[in-house]
């Protein structure tokens, strides 16, 4: 029999999946918020929530998380449970 390799879009296609969590601005959330929701959720740093929230408003959006479609896919929905506005893009 012979040996079959795994390439790398195979291990893909078994579920694990990359993908971008994407943080998008609103005129609503205080930075506040947002700071204390990405430290809560995708495991930030004060920091690095503050560099993200900064950027998500100068900008219009800012990658916040990278990993397994899945998980970004929880998180997004948990961050848009608390009134932010996220989406999950594959890689």
């Amino acid at each position: 029999m012979k040996e079959k390799t795994l390439r790398g879009e195979d291990k893909l296609k078994r579920g694990n999946e990359s993908g971008s969590l994407i943080l998008i601005n609103d005129d609503i959330n205080t930075f506040e918020h947002v700071i204390k929701s990405l430290v809560e959720i995708c495991g930030h740093d004060s920091v690095q929530a503050e560099q993200c929230a900064l950027i998500v408003h100068f900008k219009g959006s800012c990658e916040v998380k990278l990993g397994i479609v899945e998980v970004l896919n929880a998180m997004s929905r948990s961050l848009n449970a608390k009134g932010l506005n996220s989406k999950v893009e594959s890689l």
